[in-house]
Order: C-alpha cells, then structure tokens, then sequence
C-alpha cells in the first residue's frame, strides 16, 4: 500500500550549482512537496499537490524553510565523547585525546553505545548522511552500520588502518587491514542504503606495504569510496616527506599505492601543492572542507572558492570530534568566516548547497540525496528561522529567502531544526 505524505512550506529545491552564475538564482522555492513510499514524488503549489493526492497525510510547517537533509562527508564517530577538549594541534590532539579514546572500541559494547549517540547528535542537528572514520577494530564498523540501519539511514563507515606510529593496540598490519575491511566491505556494502569507504588513516600511520594493501583492495572494488587525509597541517606535510622521502608531494605517497581516483575523499587539503591541486582536479577526487576543525587544530585556511573556481570537487564536513561542532549551521558559519580570511564572502546559497547536494557530490551520492527533487530519496530538515530572539529579529528584516536564512547560518544551533525525516519518516528529535 502507497504511502503519501504532503509536507507544505518553504520548500528550497536547487536547479544548479549556486558557484556557477548568480547565486540567488541557482534554486526555486516552492509551496510545498510530496512524499510517496520514501521519495519525493512532486513538488510544486499546495493546491495542487492536495489535488493530486488528496489522500496524502498532511505536516504543515508554516514558515519553516524545508531543505534536503545536511551532508556530512567527514567525521570521526568514535570522537564522539572528545569533541572539544582543549589545546592540541594534530598530532599531540592524536596522542592526547584521539588514540587513548579509540582503545575503547576494541569493547564491541561501547563502540554500539557511541554510534547511537553519535547519530542521534547528528541527526538533532539536521544531518540525515555522514561519511565516518571508525577505529582499526572491526566491530567498531559493525557497531556503526548496525546503528545507521536501525534508524534508516544513507551512510558511509570503514575501518580506519595503521601499522605504524600508533599505539600498541591500536596498530594491525597490511594484511589484515586487507582481509578484515575487505571482510567488513563484503558484510555492508550495498546493505539497505549503506556503503563502505576503504579508510587508511592517513600515510604516517601507514607503512607503505599497508598502504599498497589498500589500493589493492580499492582496485578490486572501484565501487566503493576511499577516505582518508591530506596536507592538513604544515608540520605533518614535513612529517610525511620524512617518511616517504622518494614521493615527488604528500599526494603522491597515496597515488603511488593506487589511492587515488574519482571516488576518493581527501579531508582538509589546505596545502596542496600545484601538482596535487592538478591531479585531484584531473582525478574528479573530492577535497573535504572541514572549517571547525581547520580553525580548532590550528590547522589553517582552506581556500574554498579557490578550489572552486579551478574545477575541484568540494564537499563540507565537521570533522567531528577535532571539528568542535556536530551542527553543520555551524559549519557553514565557520566556512563564511574561513572565506571571509581568504577573499570570499560566500553567499548563504553557496554555503546551503555545499552541505547538502555539494557534499552528496562529493560522496557520489548525488542521484540520491542533496536536494529536493522528484525521485530523491526523501531526506529533509525544516528550517525555524526564528528559533532564537536575535534570530528573529533579524531575519524579520530580510528582503528575501536568503537574507531571511543568513542569520540562521551564522547564529543557529539545534534549536532551529524544527524536523527532520528521514526516507520520508518523521524522526523524533
């Protein structure tokens, strides 16, 4: 039996990338969509849409501006409970906080319990998808996954690799980060709406062998995504080419060991030299922007219209937990901030459509979720553009949708998800 669902407001759906001509004219706003079995079936008047199914259950949300659910393409789940600790750059935040914590995952128990809280922070923020980092033990993925199904969600998880420079307890080898991601790959790939992301940590933590073992792996599965860091800080671009001293740049320690490709997610990317900027451009690779992050490990400032502007594709992200939010309104917030530094004032389009349908192109996703759309799957979130007095008074102020949205991207927090569904489904929040 068909489900139907009619959800009326201000429905934001894009037409197009708001980098490429007038920002605030890349999308259209609509009265109203509906829902049908977990898909966007139509958007357009309520009238009509009550005409065309007048059968349909129906969620009034006034004013409230409804959007495709946010997109995060790069956190670390088991982060979760260290989110905000004080005073680290990168790698002493790794020794201090990072590594210690993940230890804990190696109890199957603990690793469920932060999977669930973290999905259920992520979703009180309006986050429907998220591409996560987990811990090197093969149950932390499991746990991930299982809690990703339970609550229906599209999400990205892989084990995280490294055979060095870790702690003891924290280090497996080549071969078995081959044999225990391509075991957990075949376990969830493709399972309901989850994917696998073959995950080497980053190359100091990775011996070349191991590496080697994962592009191996990649080559055997070119479906699946592949995440992993690069060139965040300065200091660990110099540590990288200590390690790797043959590689011609950072970028080549992984293109050497046949990770990279079109569907590799590279998170930070703020010091790139011209030839790893022209081969990920060449590669159609995605660079993960994660501007809490950036600013909280004092790790620099990515140059995001630069980026693209020269033909990259850019995804958004938290970076949870070295990443000080879980809410990607601040995210966005932060990424205005960091353009701001570097020569951009990005328009609140730019900044919308990077966490929803930019960050679901960057995890080749972009059939599916992003945007409002007939045949998408039905991930939203409503908007309250007055959840806060200062808010309010603000955007009652605006001459338009985007004035009237600004505020919310630049003071919002979870107050202003008002609702979020996923697959059609209404979540409790």
């Amino acid at each position: 039996m068909s489900s139907l669902t009619l959800i009326t407001g201000q429905v934001l759906a894009f037409d197009r990338s708001p980098f490429d001509g007038d920002p605030a004219g890349a999308s259209t706003l609509h009265e109203a969509l509906l829902i049908e079995n977990g898909r966007i079936a139509a958007v357009g008047t309520a009238q009509d849409l009550r005409a065309q199914a007048p059968q349909a259950t129906v969620t009034n949300m006034g004013s409230r501006l409804i959007s495709a659910g946010f997109v995060d393409a790069h956190v670390h789940y088991p982060q979760t409970a260290i989110i905000a600790s004080w005073g680290k750059r990168l790698i002493d935040w790794l020794n201090t906080y990072t590594f210690p914590e993940e230890m804990r995952f190696a109890d199957p128990a603990y690793a469920a319990d932060i999977a669930g809280r973290y999905l259920d922070l992520m979703l009180a923020h309006g986050t429907t998808t998220c591409a996560s980092y987990a811990t090197i033990h093969p149950a932390s993925v499991t746990a991930f996954f299982q809690a990703a199904k339970a609550r229906g969600l599209r999400a990205v998880a892989g084990k995280t690799c490294m055979d060095r420079n870790a702690p003891e307890g924290l280090r497996d080898t080549a071969q078995s980060a081959y044999d225990d991601s391509k075991a957990l790959l075949e376990r969830w790939h493709g399972v309901d709406r989850l994917s696998y992301a073959i995950t080497p940590r980053f190359s100091p933590t990775s011996t070349p062998n191991q590496l080697a073992a994962l592009g191996a792996l990649w080559s055997e599965y070119p479906e699946c995504l592949m995440q992993t860091h690069l060139s965040e800080q300065v200091d660990e671009v110099a540590w990288v080419k200590s390690l790797y001293p043959e590689a011609r740049d950072y970028l080549d320690t992984y293109e050497s060991h046949g990770l990279l490709g079109a569907r590799g997610l590279y998170g930070h990317a703020i010091h790139l030299e011209t030839r790893e900027r022209d081969r990920l451009r060449e590669m159609g690779a995605a660079l993960i922007h994660c501007p809490t992050s950036n600013t909280f490990i004092g790790s620099g400032c990515f140059n995001l219209a630069a980026r693209v502007a020269e033909g990259q594709r850019v995804g958004l992200a938290t970076d949870t937990g070295g990443g000080s939010s879980f809410s990607m309104l601040r995210t966005m917030a932060a990424a205005y901030e960091i353009g701001q530094l570097t020569g951009t004032a990005l328009h609140p389009a730019q900044l919308l459509w990077l966490a929803t349908a930019g960050s679901a192109k960057a995890l080749h996703m972009g059939a599916h979720i992003g945007t409002i759309a007939p045949g998408m799957e039905a991930d939203l979130v409503a908007l309250d553009l007055a959840s806060t007095p200062a808010i309010a008074q603000r955007s009652a102020q605006a001459n338009d949708i985007w004035e009237a949205l600004f505020p919310t991207i630049m003071m919002g927090d979870d107050r202003a998800i008002a609702d979020v569904w996923v697959a059609g489904k209404a979540v409790r929040i």
